[in-house]
């Protein structure tokens, strides 16, 4: 592992924490100090553990201990996403949920990229320093890596006590108050909060927050919050494989062979295996996870943005794309492209 390595995460307390290579991977985190969660979508890695040579934990807005290239330039070709590839996923898609076969499944459509030059470390930067309710996150090894803004939490785990987040309904800020009655996108919502609720009833209390609109910038979202008073201690490695995926990147009812047929699509898509997969960071006592979207995956000069849609029986192909293309255009403004 290079020893430039470089990993970073937003934690909900204002801070961030970097960690710095040579990485060593394992397949348990160690009993203190700091250690990364990284893996695939299908979570395949036997080692999801990475454990930095040094870590620091600084404030969120000191982007300082993330090496930029001031001379990068944000120059990039775009190549548009296959329209057809997209049509043809999105009607099977279509057709299983009309056979009963799923309620709700997310594909996904990758745009790629041609960088004027390689960006180093520096796309780590430009995510980092984001605004609350946005999570920064990241990992560059300075030949290929992923960065990005999630508004979406997988859980935080402090002693006994987890939180979460149903994050499903997407608009443009100037249709925030149609977002707020459009019954497909509650609906969308719903399947998420419900699944949310079926998956923690059984180890804990749960206290679920008002359905509420979070804002970010271009775009707004239905959010709900979701507390757990755990009956027993819970460790990270379980409680990522309980939660993970959520409908709101994965397939309802979320079975081995409705999770395997997702993954197909998005292969046949293009997307990174690390797209909508959980990153993580355990400090000490406390474990942070996130949902790795709305964010870009490199390698060299080559760039791949990928963007999900949930769809539903109600969804149409039309709706779903121009969805698509305002969540890419908000990682685009992110990065500066």
């Amino acid at each position: 592992m290079s020893p430039q390595s470089i990993a970073f995460l937003d934690l909900p307390d204002g801070r961030s924490i970097v960690g710095h290579g040579p990485f060593r991977v394992a397949p348990t985190p160690p009993a203190s100090g700091a250690a990364f969660y990284r893996n695939d979508f299908g979570l395949g890695s036997s080692k999801p553990w990475w454990i930095p040579e040094h870590w620091e934990i600084r404030d969120r807005s000191d982007t300082s201990r993330l090496p930029a290239d001031s001379q990068r330039s944000s120059a990039c070709h775009w190549e548009a996403p296959d329209a057809s590839a997209f049509a043809a996923v999105f009607q099977e898609i279509s057709a299983s949920i009309r056979a009963g076969t799923f309620e709700k499944t997310v594909p996904v459509a990758v745009e790629r990229g041609q960088l004027a030059s390689s960006p180093g470390h520096s796309l780590l930067a430009a995510a980092a320093g984001c605004r609350p309710p946005l999570i920064g996150y990241g990992f560059s090894d300075g030949q290929e890596g992923f960065a990005g803004a999630t508004p979406e939490r997988l859980f935080s785990l402090t002693g006994r006590l987890l939180r979460t987040m149903a994050l499903a309904g997407t608009a443009r800020t100037e249709e925030r108050d149609v977002l707020a009655v459009d019954e497909k996108e509650i609906r969308e919502h719903e399947y998420v909060a419900q699944s949310l609720l079926s998956k923690l009833g059984d180890i804990g209390h749960v206290t679920r927050g008002p359905r509420e609109i979070m804002e970010l910038g271009s775009i707004v979202h239905f959010h709900t919050p979701f507390e757990v008073a755990l009956a027993a201690d819970e460790n990270p490695d379980s409680l990522i494989r309980r939660l993970h995926p959520t409908p709101a990147l994965g397939p309802l009812p979320r079975t081995p062979e409705t999770l395997e047929r997702l993954i197909q699509w998005r292969r046949r898509l293009g997307t990174p295996d690390g797209f909508g997969a959980p990153f993580g960071a355990l400090v000490d006592d406390e474990f942070h996870a996130i949902v790795a979207i709305r964010g870009i995956w490199w390698k060299d000069r080559e760039v791949l943005l990928p963007a999900g849609c949930g769809v539903i029986e109600a969804s149409r192909l039309v709706n779903e794309w121009r969805e698509l293309r305002l969540k890419r255009e908000a990682v685009k403004t992110r990065f500066g492209f």
